[in-house]
């Protein structure tokens, strides 16, 4: 234990989560050190960078990252005309600029933030020695660190369903306020999106693991599809990709010897597992943790079994439904089988059917 620091919170991950975590916590009077393994806060970019309207709101200084607004969700189900939802408010950010605002901000509140420095290790016994050799006791670990948390393998609760996406950069060629989303049975545990972004627009899709190598592909089919429309350039301008947790969530809350470790955003599972949309539960749940974290510190027995109550008030039964949806769409691919416009309409939030009790549905 020689050389080992002794803090009250230790944040692993500086995106939404962690920076909002630190923040909360530092506010409260933790001490705070956060750690982030890539080297620039917000980067590398793996988002499609869109955030609720409300979310927007809610953050200080969030209005002034915004890239241009989204009014309405349009989605195009296999070859048939598309559908549109008019009301889906939100607006596309710059995501690198929105993740550096959220960690100023905990810098501002008092947290200690470390870029380039990965967990090397976390031991059953709650120390957590960083790469640089540097080892650290904290009464709270936060768990901020994404779909493959090592926090959460460390106490025990790994997210185990994924989906891989690959996304791309291009230039737009006609003003867009709405978000593309492409349902086609072809894309299998996922879907397609375009999300403009002014004179650029982000064009991704996302697949379950097992299709991985059609995600290439299957994207380039698409961009190529766009471009014949006359929607979008050929240019490249940035290729990004990464994991979702679509399983549900996980812990949110566990014991490393005397640690108390939280889990927060993707590392909890709180992205919902049919449209992927992760950044307003990374927000909400980092600053609860970051809360909750603080009163664990001043001695407060109950907020870690509050924290979890919270989270699975705030979001358990959006996520059961969409962890069910998702299951019965990927039901329908089976011998020669695969889903029809119907199936693909039932498994997405803008139809009414995904809200309409099915067969199997807990009563």
């Amino acid at each position: 234990m020689s050389g080992t620091q002794n803090i009250d919170v230790l944040v692993v991950g500086l995106g939404p989560a962690g920076a909002c975590a630190a923040e909360a916590a530092a506010m409260a009077g933790a001490s705070v050190i956060a750690i982030e393994r890539n080297r620039k806060p917000g980067l590398p970019v793996q988002c499609a960078e869109f955030i609720p309207l409300m979310l927007g709101a809610g953050i200080d200084g969030a209005a002034a990252l915004r890239v241009q607004p989204i009014e309405r969700m349009e989605t195009f189900v296999a070859d048939e005309a598309r559908d549109i939802t008019p009301d889906f408010p939100g607006m596309m950010v710059d995501r690198a600029a929105f993740d550096r605002h959220l960690i100023d901000r905990a810098i501002a509140a008092g947290a200690t933030c470390r870029f380039g420095t990965p967990l090397r290790a976390l031991s059953p016994d709650g120390i957590a020695t960083l790469a640089d050799g540097t080892e650290f006791a904290a009464r709270i670990i936060i768990g901020a660190d994404g779909p493959r948390s090592p926090v959460g393998a460390a106490i025990g609760v790994p997210n185990t369903e994924l989906v891989e996406t690959r996304q791309i950069t291009l230039d737009l060629l006609e003003t867009h306020t709405g978000t593309d989303i492409f349902l086609r049975p072809e894309i299998v545990g996922g879907y397609g999106w375009l999300f403009p972004k002014g004179n650029l627009c982000n064009l991704g899709l996302g697949v379950v693991p097992e299709h991985k190598d059609r995600l290439k592909p299957l994207l380039d089919s698409l961009h190529a599809e766009l471009v014949d429309a006359g929607r979008v350039g050929r240019t490249i301008h940035r290729t990004t990709g990464g994991a979702i947790p679509v399983g549900g969530m996980v812990g949110p809350v566990g014991r490393l010897d005397e640690s108390t470790a939280l889990l927060a955003g993707d590392a909890a599972g709180l992205t919902n597992p049919v449209t992927g949309a992760g950044i307003n539960a990374a927000v909400m749940s980092g600053r609860l943790a970051g809360d909750a974290a603080a009163q664990i510190a001043s001695g407060d027995t109950d907020a870690a079994a509050d924290y979890a109550d919270e989270i699975e008030a705030l979001f358990g039964t959006s996520l059961a439904l969409a962890v069910r949806r998702r299951r019965e769409l990927l039901a329908e691919y089976h011998d020669d089988h695969i889903p029809d416009p119907g199936a693909l309409r039932r498994g997405w939030i803008a139809y009414p059917q995904y809200w309409t009790p099915h067969t199997g549905d807990a009563a």
